[in-house]
């Protein structure tokens, strides 16, 4: 948090910086006659506008608010004041409370705040299109993008339709609104105009229609051959067709325009290993490493590239100086344990994924050296594996048990998984991970009773962990206990208190007011946690809870949604076999 929210030394900077954010703010003029008794407010006429006691006050409980780390309250703080006085410097103000409060809703709300009383802002607008991608709304965000375009800036369009694509979203409304805004009049006097035909082509080689992304490329090429994004989507596209031949010639002509631009030097690394030529590919993938001497991470990705198309030998060669250095990497340690494990040498793998220190890679590593042995064969060597890493590595204890328990579930040991979990939880019985583990896997098996006991023994410990409590709230919802929804509400509303900003906890929270029967109530917290968090079951929830309240077209319109968005989609499909009005 900047200095402003943090030292309260400055306070008094603050407010006057904070009024000086209003305009039209009344001052007191002192009068040399004032006496003790005088009371200087007394003939003054009311304040219409300006910043009034009460206003200050709010400013004031904000700023204190954020320097205390209360960051929801300081944002909502700042945003009722930027509202009242129609300042956007405040709702900029808030938009940076909320990006501290890690409540990605509290921030949809105030960078929404800030571009209704700065429309034509940048910052909100790239804000907002983020926000839109996080929630995996591309339309949407498309669509602030677009809106940055119209002002003149770099939308960075061929960006958000390659994003797109990778998250597999529909590419389809997404290349006919491009195509729309193309049409426009005005598009070709656009500055960054290639940056829109680039982004439709992109979506019109994904939805099949080579030929048209071929012809908008070529009129690229004629009119704008010096853009390096031209030669960089021809030769994307290309190897997404198979094509290296081709997009080794759009490398190499991006290179000309952009000289030792790594982008391109990768790009022809990558169409030489797709044609074999494994020495080619090294010259490239060398003079990328000569330009960015001791860019550890660029080697590993580099090792990444080679392994993924099989050639173990180039990338070991670009690992070993790495294993061998003073400070070597996890990563590194990992990536030769795939390549041991890719040629049969189990337990020289089982040596490198044991180097791999706690971090990203070290519970993956793990999780393989285990299934290694267990696909050789040998599961007591696995298990005898995992205990000694425990020994090891006493923080990453409960989640070692956990990964025990999945590879025993997967081996159809379930027996033997539960005597894991009850054997080291009667060691530690208050290892809240393990308890919770244990809970779920007795509600796996309609056990809820054994669930509740595990669940209510961590609140019991830990009347705080929000996640036990939405649990087991959510659950007792769920079944629709109807003696023990008022239960089911006031668990899941304590968990909502400690963490407000979770989509998770408040999809339980509509869903326990549904149960209550009160709709009405449920609806905004269903919609607000779909925004939050895009999944089957909360769609469900938010599906059927519209259909009650004889929302038909908006309840179908989600459904239809989730049946695109998600490959598995049982809650849907279980709410269509009740209702099968619902069927788009």
């Amino acid at each position: 948090m900047p200095s402003t929210l943090k030292r309260s030394s400055r306070h008094g900077l603050a407010v006057l910086g904070l009024a000086a954010l209003l305009s039209g703010c009344q001052g007191l003029a002192t009068s040399p006659f004032a006496t003790a008794t005088d009371d200087p407010l007394a003939s003054a006429p009311p304040i219409e506008r300006g910043l009034d006691a009460e206003g200050l006050a709010t400013l004031l409980t904000a700023e204190f608010a954020g320097q205390r780390g209360d960051y929801r309250r300081a944002t909502l703080g700042y945003l009722a004041m930027a509202e009242r006085y129609q300042a956007a410097p405040l709702a900029e103000r808030g938009t940076l409370a909320a990006r501290f409060s890690n409540d990605i809703l509290l921030l949809d709300q105030a960078v929404s705040t800030w571009h209704e009383l700065a429309p034509n802002a940048e910052a909100p607008l790239r804000l907002l299109s983020g926000l839109a991608l996080q929630r995996g709304d591309w339309t949407t965000a498309l669509e602030w993008r677009l809106a940055l375009a119209e002002q003149g800036q770099h939308a960075e369009l061929a960006l958000l339709a390659e994003l797109a694509l990778e998250a597999g979203t529909d590419p389809l409304p997404l290349r006919e609104r491009l195509r729309a805004h193309l049409e426009r009049p005005t598009a070709a006097a656009h500055p960054h105009y290639h940056d829109a035909v680039l982004a439709t082509a992109i979506l019109e080689a994904a939805t099949g229609q080579s030929l048209q992304a071929e012809r908008r490329l070529n009129q690229l090429a004629r009119d704008h051959a010096e853009l390096p994004a031209l030669w960089l989507t021809r030769a994307q596209l290309a190897l997404e067709a198979n094509n290296p031949r081709q997009a080794r010639e759009a490398a190499s002509r991006g290179l000309e325009v952009s000289p030792g631009d790594p982008r391109f030097l990768l790009l022809m690394a990558q169409a030489e290993l797709m044609l074999g030529n494994v020495e080619a590919a090294e010259r490239h993938t060398s003079t990328l490493l000569d330009e960015h001497i001791g860019n550890q991470e660029l080697r590993i990705s580099l090792a990444g590239l080679y392994l993924e198309d099989g050639h173990l030998d180039a990338a070991r060669r670009l690992l070993l100086p790495l294993v061998s250095s003073d400070e070597p990497p996890p990563a590194a340690f990992y990536l030769m344990g795939i390549i041991a494990e890719e040629e049969d040498e189990v337990d020289n793998a089982l040596l490198y994924y044991r180097q791999v220190a706690p971090g990203g890679d070290f519970l993956r590593a793990r999780l393989r050296a285990a299934r290694m042995l267990i696909d050789d064969d040998r599961l007591l060597d696995a298990r005898a594996f995992l205990r000694i890493e425990r020994l090891r590595h006493e923080a990453r204890f409960s989640e070692l048990v956990a990964l025990e328990v999945e590879l025993l579930g997967e081996a159809g040991l379930e027996a033997e998984a539960d005597a894991l979990l009850n054997r080291e939880l009667s060691r530690t019985p208050n290892d809240e991970t393990l308890l919770y583990l244990r809970g779920m896997r007795a509600w796996e098996r309609g056990d809820i009773e054994a669930m509740e006991r595990d669940l209510g023994r961590i609140i019991e410990a830990n009347p705080d962990n929000a996640t036990a409590l939405n649990a087991l709230g959510y659950t007792l919802a769920d079944l629709n206990v109807e003696d023990r929804l008022e239960e089911a509400r006031e668990l899941i509303e304590r968990a909502h208190a400690l963490e407000p900003g979770n989509p998770a906890i408040m999809d339980s929270l509509g869903w326990v007011y549904y149960r209550l029967g009160d709709p009405e109530r449920a609806l905004p917290w269903l919609e607000r946690a779909y925004a939050g968090m895009p999944d089957q079951e909360i769609a469900a929830h938010l599906a059927e809870v519209l259909w009650v309240l004889e929302r038909h077209d908006d309840a179908r319109r989600v459904v239809e949604q989730a049946l695109q968005r998600f490959d598995e989609h049982p809650l849907i499909d279980e709410l269509l076999e009740r209702i099968p009005e619902l069927a788009p």
